[in-house]
């Protein structure tokens, strides 16, 4: 698998838009800039699962190590992901970027919880954005990220995590706004068809350079529905500005014509301001 960006946020990074997908990069980024740990919410039991790491710009990181609480360690491969076998004792395990804080729990299931002899999604996200992760939950996916097969409107999309009970995806980049019809494969069987409705967001804001006491409105224009929808700012540099509100800092978008949200910074130093900006995720049962 070509190395790409994933492109996990809306964000503000030395006052540039990052939205969308980047040609395949020709190095691979730095394991010291890796960020963000995507591990599946639940694993099973002496099953194997995928992990990934992130960089801040959302790209596969090669080269990470990850360290378990219970003493294993595993180390991203050349595609940023690393298949690990679940621990046999059913229970909560964290794991943590080797040097970095900051961990992510996950919940060790016991075989027994999740058997099934079909593939199945049980809980689903009603609204997505086009240019972030979502994640599937149910039963009987495969361990192993890439022998899963998930279609969004008839185009691959890429598993960078997963687990035989959860799954962490990112859609297709050729998508528009609107509903699509879902469906997973792993082992010859398909799920039933379900449909996610896919969101488009952009960010307006002004690029000129941030000073000490300076006031920037950050705007999220929502393409894709008329209906209010939750959003989650993270300022990721809170030593060059500050969020207005908190950190992070909810928010609903207005709905209407005009869906948007308007988010505040005030500089405190000349320096970066990095700002991201997600969609807030929800699970439901699959709607067909």
């Amino acid at each position: 698998m070509s190395q790409r960006r994933i492109p996990t946020v809306l964000a503000l990074l030395c006052a540039a838009l990052i939205l969308s997908l980047s040609a395949p990069a020709q190095q691979p980024p730095p394991s010291s800039g890796a960020r963000i740990l995507l591990l599946p919410r639940k694993i099973v039991s002496g099953e194997h699962s995928t992990l990934a790491v992130l960089d801040l710009n959302g790209r596969l990181t090669p080269g990470v190590s990850i360290n378990f609480s219970n003493g294993d360690r595993v180390t991203t491969d050349a595609t940023g992901r690393a298949l690990f076998v679940a621990p046999l004792n059913p229970g909560v395990i964290s794991a943590v970027l080797a040097g970095r804080p900051g961990r992510v729990y996950t919940t060790i299931l016991s075989p027994m919880e999740v058997s099934s002899t079909s593939i199945e999604v049980s809980a689903a996200p009603r609204l997505a954005s086009l240019s972030d992760r979502f994640e599937l939950t149910g039963r009987s996916f495969c361990g192993d990220a890439d022998a899963n097969k998930v279609t969004v409107a008839g185009r691959p999309a890429l598993v960078l995590a997963s687990s035989p009970t959860s799954l962490v995806v990112l859609p297709p980049a050729e998508l528009e706004p609107g509903d699509a019809s879902v469906v997973v494969t792993c082992n010859k069987q398909d799920s039933q068809r379900f449909v996610v409705r896919f969101l488009g967001l952009t960010l307006q804001a002004d690029s000129s350079p941030l000073a000490p006491g300076d006031r920037r409105t950050l705007k999220v224009r929502v393409r894709g529905t008329p209906t209010k929808v939750g959003l989650e700012a993270h300022n990721l540099a809170p030593d060059i500005a500050e969020l207005t509100g908190g950190n992070p800092l909810r928010l609903s978008s207005s709905g209407g014509a005009d869906n948007t949200a308007v988010f505040q910074l005030t500089g405190k130093q000349h320096g970066t301001f990095v700002v991201s900006i997600r969609l807030l995720p929800t699970q439901s049962p699959p709607r067909p």
